[in-house]
């Protein structure tokens, strides 16, 4: 029989303390918030979930959740509320509530918020020990504040423009309902 993880609280908010099945609400995780990137819960911490991130994404309009990349490890997305555009392979695609994105290892891709107010994404995706990414030079990605001016492998040098984000609690109005 698997046993119930314990919820502990921490100043953010609540974490699961060990191994073990739990139900978390979003609302009393700990999030990251950005200025520039959006807001997100990062479920999935790599202590708890070792195989398989999980991150729910806020975005606000023109507001991309990270810079344009291609990675060795298949994620998918999925559009809860709102509307977004999806710059992937040098394309604009539309987005709306209930449509699903599956990017394949080291396809280029990010995410950004369009529409009139905040969109929510669920973020699915592997995780390797040895996790590998390049952030490309792609004009489309440029356009839309979620590009890099020289390509690159170090995620450092890809975010060195934006102020880190901070962890906090649930900021209410970030989720709908």
């Amino acid at each position: 029989m698997i046993p119930e993880a314990k919820l502990s609280k921490s100043v953010n908010g609540v974490v699961p303390d060990g191994e073990g099945w739990f139900v978390l609400n979003a609302r009393d995780a700990p999030w990251r918030h950005s200025a520039e990137l959006g807001s997100d819960c990062p479920f999935a911490r790599a202590e708890v979930f070792p195989e398989l991130g999980i991150n729910l994404n806020t975005l606000r309009p023109g507001q991309p959740f990270c810079m344009y990349h291609a990675e060795n490890s298949q994620e998918d997305f999925l559009v809860l509320a709102g509307e977004a555009l999806l710059l992937v392979e040098g394309q604009e695609r539309p987005l709306r509530t209930w449509d699903l994105v599956h990017c394949p290892p080291w396809t280029e891709h990010v995410i950004v918020g369009a529409g009139d107010g905040p969109c929510v994404i669920l973020a699915v995706g592997a995780q390797h020990a040895t996790e590998e990414v390049v952030y490309p030079i792609a004009e489309v990605a440029l356009r839309h504040g979620a590009g890099v001016d020289t390509e690159t492998r170090v995620p450092a040098e890809a975010y060195a423009r934006f102020a880190a984000p901070t962890m906090g609690k649930y900021r209410e109005g970030d989720l709908p309902g």
